[in-house]
C-alpha cells in the first residue's frame, strides 16, 4: 500500500540553522493529525511538501510524488487551509474561491460551479456573494475550508481549522471534516493545539518536538485494541502491591507515592484488585477507571 506522506531522512535549514532533523515515517491513515508545541517544526514541515521549504537533505514524497522533481503534480492533488488568513477584502466569496479554484488549474466555468457547490457545503451558500472583509471569523475559516477543497483535491491540509471559532462553529468544523473522511476520495493532514478535535477525527498521529519525530501513534489500532487503564493511589507503600497485581495478569507500574498504574487484560474484574488490597491491609484512596488519551501520549512524548 502507498503511504500518503513517506519522509525518508528528511532535513530543513533555515540558513545554518536545522529546523527539521532526519525525519524517517510512512503515513496511511484517511486523517492524519500532526502535534507539538510551538517551534517544533510542524508548520516547516507543512511548507515543505507544499514546495515553499526546500530540502537540505533526505527526501519526502505525497502520494509517492517527488517533491524536489514533482512539485507539480504534488500541488494539483494538495490543498491547504492555511492557519493565517489571506483575503481580498472588498471581494465576494464566490469569486475568490472561484479565483483559487482557477489557480489550482480548473478552467474558470469549472471553477465557479465548484466554488457554488463547496460554498453550499461548508453552509456560506446564502452568504456567497458577500464581500470577504464582512465576514466573522467562523464564516473566513469556512472559505479557508472552501477555498481548500474547490478542485477536489486526494490530500487536504488543515492548519489549525478550529482556531477561534465558538463551540457552535467548532462543532460544524469538526462535522464537516467527519464528512470528508468518510466521504472515501480524500485523506486529510489535521495540525492542531487541540488535542480533543485530533483525538475525535485522526486515525494516526505524529507528534513533532524541537523538529524530531517524539512519537508516532496508530490511534486506530489503539482504539481496537480496546485497552482498559486503571489508576490506583493507596493509603500505604506496600512494594509487594505491585507484584501481586502483576501476578492477576496485569501490566503494572509503580509511580511513586502510593500511585499504581495498570493496563487490565480481557474480562478482568475490578473487585480483583480490592481483594488484593484488603489480603494485604492496605487501604485503597482512589481507583480511577480510564483508557489512555492522546493527552496522556502526548505528554510522555514531550517528556521524551
Amino acid at each position: 500500500m502507498q503511504p500518503v506522506i513517506e519522509l525518508n531522512e528528511l532535513s530543513v535549514r533555515f540558513g545554518a540553522r536545522t529546523i527539521l532533523h532526519d525525519l524517517t515515517v510512512g503515513l496511511y491513515g484517511r486523517v492524519i493529525g500532526l502535534l507539538g508545541p510551538n517551534g517544533a517544526g510542524k508548520s516547516t514541515l507543512i511548507q515543505t511538501l507544499l514546495g515553499f521549504c526546500p530540502p537540505a537533505n533526505g527526501a519526502a514524497k505525497v502520494f509517492g510524488h517527488d517533491i524536489r522533481s514533482e512539485l507539480a503534480s504534488i500541488r494539483a492533488t494538495v490543498g491547504y487551509m492555511p492557519e493565517n488568513d489571506a483575503f481580498i477584502a472588498n471581494m465576494s466569496a464566490v469569486s475568490f474561491v472561484r479565483m483559487m479554484g482557477e489557480l489550482s488549474g480548473l478552467p474558470g466555468d469549472a471553477a465557479l460551479e465548484r466554488a457554488h457547490e463547496v460554498l453550499f457545503f461548508v453552509g456560506l451558500g446564502e452568504a456567497r456573494y458577500r464581500q470577504l472583509g464582512t465576514y466573522s471569523v467562523g464564516m473566513k475559516q469556512m472559505v479557508k475550508l472552501a477555498q481548500a477543497i474547490v478542485h477536489g483535491p486526494r490530500l487536504l491540509i488543515l492548519d489549525e481549522p478550529t482556531n477561534g471559532l465558538d463551540p457552535a462553529a467548532r462543532q460544524r468544523m469538526l462535522r464537516l471534516i467527519h464528512e470528508m473522511r468518510d466521504s472515501g476520495g480524500m485523506h486529510l493532514l489535521l495540525c492542531s493545539h487541540l488535542l480533543r478535535d485530533v483525538e475525535e477525527t485522526c486515525e494516526e498521529v505524529l507528534i513533532l518536538k524541537a523538529g524530531r519525530i517524539v512519537h508516532y501513534a496508530d490511534l486506530e489500532s489503539e482504539r481496537r485494541a480496546n485497552k482498559r487503564f486503571v489508576e490506583i493511589q493507596t493509603s500505604g507503600n506496600d512494594p509487594g502491591f505491585e507484584k501481586a497485581l502483576a501476578g492477576l495478569g496485569c501490566e503494572c507500574a509503580a509511580l511513586g507515592a502510593g500511585r499504581f498504574r495498570m493496563v487490565l487484560p480481557k474480562d478482568f474484574e475490578l473487585r480483583e484488585i480490592y481483594r488484593v488490597a484488603a489480603e494485604r491491609d492496605l487501604p485503597l484512596r482512589r481507583v480511577n477507571y480510564r483508557r489512555d488519551t492522546l493527552e496522556d501520549i502526548f505528554l510522555k512524548a514531550m517528556g521524551s
